[in-house]
């Protein structure tokens, strides 16, 4: 059989989504240039796909600097079995009917047009003094800009034509990763937080139902691996409400009601830290939703994995992997196997979060909680044999978390390795090899600079024709007399605190790792299906 290609998708438009509340970005870890880290990570796996074997011989190094010298190209063959698709689609969150179905509301579409009206709304109201982000929602870890409704639409955008594109398997393309931001998997129906303002996978899954009102594809079993270091709370609740829906026409069907049309079966699988974010605080109600383990009961399929330390790759791979994370892969099976196995009606995605990677901050792994590098390659390699096996090799993998530079690049260049056939060497996401593609990260001053083995150089090059969209936006500054300025020090336009709402004139805390009081009123944006969760980092990881 002829190997499957895969395509990463690349959407420009996530740059557009942008802290502008100070000029203080010392807390702020979901930036636009997690995008760039992502991309660095894309460009070593291409390059190690042109010669994987070039590291091994000095006269291949040879040869290879001399090619690229005649080249003088940062192209990508497109022979190539990772296909780099530059989109400019987007989803308008407003009319699109996949947006609706995930984030519509029984009273009305309420969601999507609160996200627009306050990202629209959000320069005046930061060059007023006031927070963009309204009281009842986190101040910690949500954020807007005017474009910000750009940047989700393009990530809506990028998803669904990932959807598109396995489903249409152009150029043998059965695999596809979306790179994009802002993240999703924290948000449920209506509830923003954790980064997260729309659920980006669970959008993509209805755009490929069959049985949904917006006829796109013939989906109707989807599988949701996710990887990310916190649990995927909003994903789940959508996944719940979704399955409990089905299994409610299910037995109406089974009761004699005429007329009554399947619904879609959606399993989710999750692997991650239940002591972090939205469980660090051990309410009962998150803690036990992250532990969820059921199977065909109340027609709900849910499999969560906690992570555990590790002491050395080998007990990872050998007891931990083997004997209990690969428990999602085993739940997953038994739901397509008890529910008409194979067929051309099962979609996979991939919740692709990278913060649980051994090279994230300190910060935002204080558990210890974490994976090798090598862990995105195996995830992602077993998950592809799942769906060649299930689905026709059809996968989406999506990015979700991962907030250092090494942890992303490192994460993106593994799991984009993993999407492919090739065989790989693990000491090319080595600890020296990482350092030198960070510098990809950093603009170039002075002239050339050498970055040292030429597969490096050959990533510099081809990062070059893949990264040219980033603009950064300014902080509103608004020019008033001295007097009229609005005092910071009861402005909620300082610097947010993760976790917590913006302090009294207090630029960087030096442990912001504090409990957000609870708020006794009801204001009218007050989560409902979702309760508010806090996202508790550390210190500024640079300090």
């Amino acid at each position: 059989m002829e190997p499957h290609r895969a395509a990463v998708i690349l959407q420009d438009a996530c740059y557009k989504h942008q802290y502008i509340r100070s000029k203080d970005l010392s807390q702020i870890v979901e930036r636009p240039e997690r995008i760039r880290a992502v991309k660095v990570g894309l460009a070593a796996a291409l390059s190690r796909l042109e010669s994987p074997k070039s590291s091994s011989s000095s006269s291949d190094d040879q040869d290879l600097v001399a090619a690229l010298d005649r080249l003088k190209i940062g192209t990508v063959s497109p022979e190539a079995p990772v296909k780099v698709i530059r989109t400019a689609a987007s989803l308008d969150i407003l009319h699109d009917p996949a947006v609706k179905f995930i984030h519509g509301d029984v009273n009305g579409d309420v969601h999507a047009p609160r996200l627009k009206k306050l990202a629209e709304e959000s320069w005046n109201k930061i060059a007023n003094g006031e927070s963009e982000i309204p009281q009842g929602l986190s101040q910690g870890d949500l954020y807007l800009c005017p474009e910000s409704i750009l940047a989700m639409e393009g990530a809506l955008g990028a998803v669904c034509e990932a959807v598109d594109t396995v489903m249409a398997c152009n150029d043998g393309i059965s695999r596809a990763f979306a790179v994009i931001r802002p993240p999703g998997h924290h948000c449920g129906e209506d509830t923003p937080e954790g980064f997260c303002f729309v659920n980006n996978v669970a959008v993509a899954a209805a755009h490929g139902q069959l049985l949904s009102p917006h006829l796109k594809h013939s989906i109707s079993r989807v599988v949701i691996f996710d990887i990310d270091l916190h649990h995927g709370n909003g994903t789940q609740s959508i996944v719940w409400q979704i399955n409990e829906e089905s299994y409610r026409k299910t037995l109406e069907s089974e009761g004699g009601a005429p007329n009554v049309k399947p619904g879609p079966r959606i399993y989710y699988g999750s692997i991650h830290d239940v002591l972090s974010y939205p469980c660090e605080d051990g309410k009962p109600h998150l803690v036990q939703a992250a532990s969820v383990s059921l199977h065909g009961s109340h027609g709900q399929y849910i499999e969560n994995v906690h992570l555990q330390t590790y002491e050395s790759e080998a007990h990872f791979f050998d007891e931990l992997y083997a004997k209990k994370y690969r428990t999602v892969f085993d739940k997953a099976q038994e739901f397509l196997d008890s529910t008409g196995g194979p067929g051309d009606d099962v979609l996979f995605f991939i919740s692709c979060g990278m913060d649980a990677c051994e090279h994230e901050y300190e910060s935002m792994s204080r558990h210890n909680r974490k994976v090798p590098t090598a862990f995105y390659h195996r995830f992602t390699r077993d998950a592809c044999a799942m769906a060649d096996r299930y689905s026709r090799g059809r996968l989406v993998t999506v990015l979700e978390g991962g907030y250092s530079d090494l942890a992303l690049i490192s994460g993106a260049m593994a799991h984009v390795l993993g999407l492919t056939a090739i065989d790989v060497d693990e000491e090319w996401w080595s600890l020296d090899n990482l350092q030198a593609l960070e510098k990809l990260t950093k603009k170039r001053r002075g002239g050339k600079q050498s970055l040292g083995a030429p597969w490096i150089e050959r990533a510099g090059a081809i990062l070059s024709t893949i990264d040219d969209g980033f603009t950064k936006w300014s902080s509103p500054v608004v020019p008033m007399k001295l007097r009229d300025r609005p005092s910071r020090r009861n402005s909620p336009a300082a610097t947010p605190q993760k976790g917590k709402a913006p302090p009294p004139k207090q630029e960087v805390e030096e442990d912001p790792r504090v409990e957000e009081e609870e708020d006794n009123e009801s204001p009218p944006l007050q989560s409902k299906k979702l309760p508010k969760v806090i996202l508790r980092l550390g210190p500024d990881p640079s300090s």
